[in-house]
């Protein structure tokens, strides 16, 4: 009865189409079996015996498989399909099949599959020489060559390439099973493994073995990294990576994640035994955010570490250091409100008194507002902080709780002849509580003066018929009263003048200090603009104080009534040279501070170049001229190979601090990074140290691509 009203149907398709209306209508169709299976192409045959042919554009659609082909052949007794080609058949958006000939059933749930070529998620290629479909789940591949490298016709071989006896692609797990597998490196054979499960490219986290490292350390030899990742859920995994080196040293580390609904979690530690130190060492670090109430956010980073240069040593992320924080905050459009702890935590190794804190505690309320009658904008601001010192001479300052409250306004308004104006006003008021191991304790209430100012900026531009020219002067005029300094100065220590903070009401870092007395803020830039692409630019400054406050350095620039200058010189050119020379200087052209930068973005070229000269000074802690240069280039050569190369040279001492070297190969389904570095410098126990790094990825086995990989095309 089904190959009747199977046969009916075409029977009935092709009479009432006219030939003139064929391309216009829709093609015959007939479901060839009860599960839906819907078969589509330009002319289908019903048999007497019950056997469909369908030729021409044949579409066979079946629980959202699609199949393309030639001719098929449909058996209603048997239910199998018998196809010719060529055959593209698409399982989804990740896998799909290319073949001369086929036998299916009407599900294509098994059969075979013969010349064929598997592509999965758009990645790994599988060339076969018959492909056997097994329960709708199971993939059997015979006799094959798996790569994801692109293959033209003038370079026929891939980079790489898995030669197979059989390969099962279990398309419920996303997994792939070789057996008798050798990898090879173009033609040459380099590895064979009898058994071999790899993820295939479309799952995204699979239990198993990641890319190996080896690192090589003057300190502690050649080591092989290799880690495992282990998924123990959807939410959660965790990574172990046994490191053991030429030197004998012995390290494990284990490196846990878990996702929430409001957050996430991650822990890192690891434990080393080698012969640097007869402890044992090692680092610990979870790091955590989650979502509060409120709008409210929790996040966490604890950490220890055992001494200053394990993470070097060993390669770890340099933030494993020995600080611990946690911090609450909610940030809204005109509120901020925040909380932070932070604990510095001793080495487990290393012993001794110091005088930095060890536990620091801070709370902010920012709250903005919009004045109803002046307008403008205002901002008040509370602020708490602490420090416990853990220091046992006597006399030397150690907690230190205050509370500083600040309350500011400013407007700013434009006029007709694009003058830009602004004014603002800051109050504000300290309360001390400083402790002494003496076991006194001395406090201290400190209402700052207020600080009025004023500022003026007037843009100015000029168009010519070969350039832009664009001036810009700018005054601002401060005044506040002489800064009622505390006995101590923990946050303020240092003062610079440079031409971020050259139009700043207080260029102390801290609260400790403040700048005091009345004062002018001067600028003045100019940049011209070539119609040709290139361009340069002058900008100066200088500050003019009737009170220089006397914790000023000489180095500053503000020691003085009348400020060093601060003066840039930038050029621009089109073929990508930039030029830019940053200079302190007095009224005599002395130089005290000079930062020259040369750099060349070219064709595949990155060129830059520093060199930073600072006058001496005592008062800073610098008592011979700093004279320093750094460099540091890239290229990319067009055959995927990149190379980088560092260097920074102490001038003064006559040594390098570091340098670096990395060449890296990228192409679209490898990578290959090579590293060298070394640091010359030493600081407490650490050592100049050596490290060359080399890992290489196949991309294709459920792996991420390089950010650096560039997908490869055939040049026609």
């Amino acid at each position: 009865m089904r190959r009747f009203l199977s046969a009916l149907l075409v029977v009935s398709c092709t009479a009432i189409i006219p030939a003139a209306q064929a391309v216009a209508q829709a093609r015959p169709s007939a479901q060839i079996s009860e599960n839906n299976t819907t078969l589509i192409a330009d002319s289908v045959t019903a048999l007497p015996d019950g056997t469909l042919i369908a030729e021409g554009n044949v579409e066979v659609l079946s629980k959202g498989q699609v199949l393309r082909a030639t001719k098929v052949t449909f058996n209603d007794r048997t239910g199998a399909l018998d196809i010719e080609g060529p055959i593209v058949i698409t399982n989804g958006p990740n896998s799909v099949i290319l073949a001369d000939s086929a036998e299916l059933t009407d599900e294509f749930r098994n059969g075979l599959i013969r010349s064929a070529r598997m592509v999965i998620n758009q990645k790994l290629q599988i060339a076969a020489a018959e492909i056997n479909r097994v329960n709708d789940r199971y993939t059997q591949l015979h006799r094959t060559v798996a790569s994801s490298c692109t293959v033209c016709a003038s370079s026929p071989t891939p980079l790489w390439q898995v030669r197979a006896r059989r390969i099962i692609h279990d398309q419920q797990e996303r997994q792939l099973y070789f057996e008798d597998a050798t990898l090879q490196i173009g033609t040459v054979p380099v590895m064979y493994l009898p058994r071999l499960r790899l993820p295939d490219p479309s799952l995204r986290r699979a239990s198993g073995l990641l890319v190996p490292t080896l690192r090589y350390t003057n300190t502690i030899g050649t080591g092989l990294q290799i880690p495992y990742f282990w998924t123990l859920s959807d939410s959660s995994d965790i990574t172990v990576t046994p490191y053991l080196t030429s030197g004998g040293a012995k390290t494990l580390q284990l490196s846990y994640r878990k996702a929430y609904s409001a957050g996430e979690l991650m822990v890192d530690a690891a434990a080393t035994h080698d012969n640097v130190m007869t402890e044992t060492r090692g680092f610990f670090r979870a790091v955590g955010r989650f979502d509060l109430p409120r709008d409210f956010e929790l996040s966490f980073d604890i950490g220890r570490v055992s001494d200053a240069g394990y993470s070097r040593d060993y390669g770890f992320d340099d933030s494993s250091t020995k600080d611990s924080t946690l911090d609450i905050a909610r940030y809204r459009r005109d509120q901020l409100i925040s909380a932070n702890l932070t604990y510095y935590a001793p080495y487990f190794v290393s012993t001794g008194q110091t005088t930095e804190a060890r536990i620091v505690g801070e709370g902010e309320i920012i709250q903005r507002f919009t004045p109803a009658i002046i307008g403008g904008t205002g901002e008040a601001r509370a602020f708490a902080f602490g420090q416990v010192r853990d220091f046992t001479n006597s006399g030397i300052l150690r907690d230190q709780p205050r509370v500083l409250l600040d309350l500011n306004w400013e407007r700013s308004w434009v006029g007709q002849s694009g003058l830009v104006g602004k004014v603002r006003t800051e109050l504000g008021a300290d309360l001390y509580s400083a402790g002494l191991n003496s076991g006194t304790t001395q406090r201290q209430t400190r209402i700052l003066p207020p600080v009025i100012g004023a500022e003026l900026r007037f843009p100015l531009a000029m168009y010519t018929a070969n350039a832009t020219h664009f001036l810009e002067p700018v005054a601002q005029l401060v005044w506040s009263q002489d800064d009622p300094r505390t006995d101590t100065n923990e946050d303020s220590l240092l003062v610079e003048l440079d031409e971020t903070n050259l139009f700043q009401f207080d260029r102390f870092a801290g609260r400790d200090r403040h700048e005091q007395g009345l004062r002018a803020n001067l600028g003045l830039t100019w940049t011209r603009t070539s119609h040709l692409g290139w361009s340069t630019g002058v900008a100066v400054g200088r500050v003019i104080s009737a009170s220089p406050h006397p914790d000023a350095a000489p180095s500053s620039g503000l020691s003085t009534e009348l400020s060093d200058w601060l003066t840039t010189v930038r050029l621009d050119l089109a073929n990508g040279l930039q030029f830019i020379n940053r200079a302190q200087l007095k009224d005599d052209l002395t130089v005290t501070k000079n930062a020259l930068e040369l750099a060349w973005a070219g064709s595949g070229w990155n060129i830059a170049s520093t060199y930073t000269w600072l006058a001496a000074d005592t008062a800073v802690g610098r008592p011979s001229d700093a004279n320093e240069l750094l460099f540091s280039s890239s290229y990319n050569f067009a055959n995927n190979w990149n190379a980088d190369v560092r260097w920074q040279y102490d001038l003064g001492a006559k040594s390098s601090r570091n340098a670096g070297l990395g060449v890296y190969y990228q192409a679209d389904c490898a990578s290959v990074n090579f590293t060298l570095s070394r640091e010359f410098t030493s600081a407490t126990n650490l050592q100049p140290t050596t490290e060359f790094g080399f890992k290489v990825s196949l991309d294709g086995f459920g792996t991420t691509p390089s950010a650096r990989r560039t997908p490869s095309s055939c040049q026609s």
